[in-house]
């Protein structure tokens, strides 16, 4: 059976070699119409491009790679962070006809740079997505922006002149968590923060204090304790803010392993939640729903998040890259069985 080529494709669709070429490279300045007929003609023929002549010609392969910390390195390994990632840039890669190669490193290494400059020689991809918290941290940043490949940072915290970024809306929906804690009647409301050397975190204390303005709370800095992302931290946080002699009735800790922590702590005082103190965490990780009680916590949209930045590194084409800024894909509450009504 003779090979099915381009030309086929384009005479099924009565349209011209050049407009399939655009639809089979992901392009988007394609009628939808047009660009269904070309779809519909390439699914009947079987057709599969050459993707091996056309990264001959543009000198790089048709991949994407997901670049992140090794989760092995923390108290409580997470790989559902990961996979939430990998399926979200999988979507996005498949849908264009692309490969997804995933990278895990650990940083602070002395050969980071290096391997970073050597994954790019050897697949030379089409873009890098990089992972929270490699993406606020500016010596692997700087490494991959050396190679010249176009880049784009998940969650990086801040946002960088010249640099293309997805992240979620941190501040805003901290705030709605505080604003919901307080609609249930809690006014001594705690809050466990991050680690500062995580940016990616940053906006979840500010988040938390607009939220008290907001429900017209004031500010206690002694109800502020700060964390590491660890549950250790989050226990010791705990153990601070149940000492006091006016204790909160709510903590609300900006990861879920740290909420995890003041719930075993919580266990361990015979304290019970909600009844006595309610938890809120952040993340949403498979931790959340196998803690007892379930935890309310906020979920991070991280396979949207992937998805969004490989589409605007394929979208970019052979242009220099993406657009600079930040896209924000918003995230939700999730409540659940920890949180309820202040007591009385």
């Amino acid at each position: 059976m003779p090979r099915v080529t381009i030309d086929d494709v384009a005479e099924l669709a009565g349209v011209s070699i050049k407009t399939v070429s655009r639809v089979a490279n992901g392009e988007r300045n394609v009628r939808p119409s047009t660009r269904e007929k070309v779809e519909r003609a390439i699914v009947q023929l079987n057709y599969r491009a050459n993707f091996s002549a056309r990264n001959l010609a543009r000198q790089h392969s048709h991949l994407i790679v997901l670049v992140y910390e090794d989760p092995s390195r923390y108290e409580t390994p997470s790989a559902d962070y990961v996979i939430r990632m990998q399926n979200g840039a999988l979507r996005a890669c498949r849908q264009q006809r692309y490969e997804l190669l995933i990278h895990p490193c650990v940083h602070g290494t002395a050969n980071l740079r290096r391997e970073l400059n050597d994954l790019v020689g050897r697949v030379r991809p089409t873009g890098i997505v990089l992972a929270a918290p490699l993406s606020n941290m500016a010596d692997v940043v700087d490494a991959i922006a050396e190679t010249r490949t176009p880049l784009v940072c998940l969650s990086p915290g801040v946002e960088t002149p010249g640099r293309s970024a997805v992240a979620t809306n941190d501040r805003e929906i901290c705030a709605e968590m505080t604003r919901y804690l307080a609609s249930l009647g809690h006014r001594q409301l705690a809050f466990v923060s991050g680690n500062p050397d995580h940016k990616a975190v940053s906006n979840r204390l500010p988040g938390y204090v607009d939220g008290l303005r907001q429900s017209a709370l004031k500010y206690a800095a002694r109800l502020v304790v700060t964390g590491d992302n660890s549950v250790q931290s989050g226990e010791v946080a705990a153990e601070s803010l149940l000492a006091l002699a006016r204790p909160p009735t709510a903590i609300f800790a900006a990861n879920d392993d740290m909420a995890a922590g003041v719930l075993r702590v919580a266990l361990r005082k015979g304290l019970r939640v909600p009844e006595n103190l309610s938890v809120a965490g952040f993340d949403d990780s498979a931790l959340a729903s196998h803690v007892f009680p379930a935890l309310t916590t906020i979920r991070q949209p991280l396979a949207r998040i992937a998805e969004q930045a490989v589409r605007s590194l394929i979208g970019a084409g052979d242009a220099t890259g993406p657009i600079a800024g930040t896209s924000i894909v918003p995230s939700s509450l999730v409540i659940r069985d920890s949180t309820g009504p202040a007591p009385s």
